[in-house]
């Protein structure tokens, strides 16, 4: 990933290019939602540390205009937050998939669920260096070296899966690119739609 598209001046472009632009799909009106749907959000909300929605994420209220999609995604969203992986190396990956895809939606929500799941704020920052920062230990390096090869090259590379393999199960290895997947399709999907941040998500500037 060309270091240039992350400075200060491109991600200041970046957010404009989203965030400043009209949502290309609109919202529904949150009491059109069935309690079905109420409820799968509340289940992903829960398995990321958080009370029912007292108010529904407009991702949500636009992604609904596609049931078979949004239910999909959500029980899949469970799954993944109440899967193998550590809640810390899991945030750890979905930050790095955030910042690399240039999603500010994705990256400003999971700042703050990274924090809950034990990420530090000096760790949230380094995560924009990615694997080459200074600091982590050899598994963490691993896992940002794995986002890194699949983003770039669609697999992880030998050395790196050497390393998760010593510590992560087969189960967990499984796991790992699966979903990775999932959080760049919902980076494209955000990115595409230009999807409004919420109020206490600053996008890409958060830390």
């Amino acid at each position: 990933m060309a270091q240039d598209r992350h400075g200060a001046a491109a991600i200041a472009a970046r957010e404009a290019e989203i965030t400043g632009k009209p949502q290309r799909i609109g919202e529904v009106a949150p009491e059109t939602l069935d309690g079905e749907a109420l409820a799968l959000i509340n289940r992903v909300r829960a398995s990321a540390g958080s009370g029912p929605a007292a108010h529904i994420p407009g991702y949500f209220l636009t992604m609904i205009k596609h049931p078979g999609i949004f239910r999909g995604q959500l029980e899949l969203g469970t799954t993944i937050f109440r899967g193998a992986l550590p809640a810390r190396e899991r945030e750890l990956a979905v930050l790095r998939v955030g910042w690399l895809c240039r999603a500010p939606y994705e990256w400003g929500e999971h700042v703050d669920i990274g924090k809950r799941c034990g990420l530090s704020a000096d760790e949230v920052a380094r995560i924009q260096q990615g694997s080459a920062a200074p600091g982590w230990s050899r598994h963490d390096r691993a896992i940002l070296a794995a986002v890194e090869e699949l983003l770039d090259d669609q697999m992880i590379g030998d050395d790196t899966w050497a390393v998760l393999a010593e510590s992560w199960t087969e189960v967990q290895l499984i796991e790992f690119p699966m979903m990775i997947g999932q959080y760049v399709a919902t980076a494209y999907v955000q990115n595409t739609l230009r999807i409004r941040l919420a109020e206490d998500n600053p996008g890409l500037t958060y830390r």
